[in-house]
């Protein structure tokens, strides 16, 4: 029988909002933030994989588990992938990789994911959400997926495309990207093992190696928004969202 375990990229390198997985928001770190939505999914373990000891130690005083990865990986897929093969899993075991600055995302999303993945034999499967405004179509910290055909509660359609920026009216079917995958583990060992395609490093998306190589990706539709944190703006509407949740 099959088992899912969700593991949560972190690493301390990034250039927009540095050493952003330790910063305290409202007296808890981002990784926490986003490792306690994690754990309330409730569909298997929890782990950060990283390669910096500070996330580890931070991730070991709040009791939370993690796995130590090479700092060479150049992406966050890479990084799941050997945290996926230091648990030992099987062929037929799903990774749910929660992207460490998604502190966002519901648990309800995540159980989502995972349920109408394996109901429907999906072997690789993001979420999307309705895109809240046009200015976002410009956004390049705000990922767009574009999908084959409309996407509901109910249905799921395949990618076409992912983009940074998109013109409007340039495509039928656009959505906000929820940096969420759930991959059975021989199809995440197909993804990383591909060669980096032209458009992934123009746009700096890894999930289009998998588009350009005819790995066909899933979208289903978040019952909730969600919004990663990349930029000190992204950093301030969350705590002003944090903050309003308490009044």
């Amino acid at each position: 029988m099959s088992k899912s375990v969700i593991i949560i990229p972190s690493r301390l390198s990034a250039t927009r909002l540095p050493n952003k997985p330790l910063i305290k928001i409202n007296n808890k770190s981002l990784i926490m933030h986003v490792y306690e939505k994690a754990i309330k999914s409730k569909i298997g373990e929890v782990y950060v994989a990283t390669c910096d000891k500070e996330i580890a130690l931070e991730v070991k005083k709040n009791r939370g588990k993690f796995i130590m990865t090479n700092a060479s990986h150049t992406n966050g897929t890479e990084r799941v992938y050997e945290a996926s093969k230091k648990l030992d899993l099987s062929n037929f075991d799903f990774i749910i990789n929660v992207q460490g600055d998604e502190p966002m995302i519901n648990p309800s999303d995540i159980i989502k994911l995972k349920e109408i993945s394996i109901k429907n034999k999906l072997d690789f499967s993001t979420l999307a959400y309705k895109l809240k405004s046009k200015k976002i179509y410009n956004d390049k910290n705000v990922v767009k997926v574009i999908t084959k055909k409309k996407i509901t509660k109910s249905s799921f359609s395949e990618a076409q495309t992912f983009k940074r920026k998109v013109t409007l009216n340039s495509y039928k079917h656009i959505y906000h990207h929820l940096g969420v995958y759930l991959y059975k583990f021989s199809t995440l060992k197909k993804f990383v093992n591909l060669n980096k395609s032209k458009e992934e490093i123009t746009e700096k998306l890894e999930q289009l190696r998998a588009i350009n190589n005819g790995v066909n990706i899933n979208v289903l539709l978040a019952n909730h928004f969600s919004s990663g944190i990349d930029t000190e703006k992204d950093l301030i509407e969350y705590i002003k969202l944090l903050n309003k949740k308490k009044k």
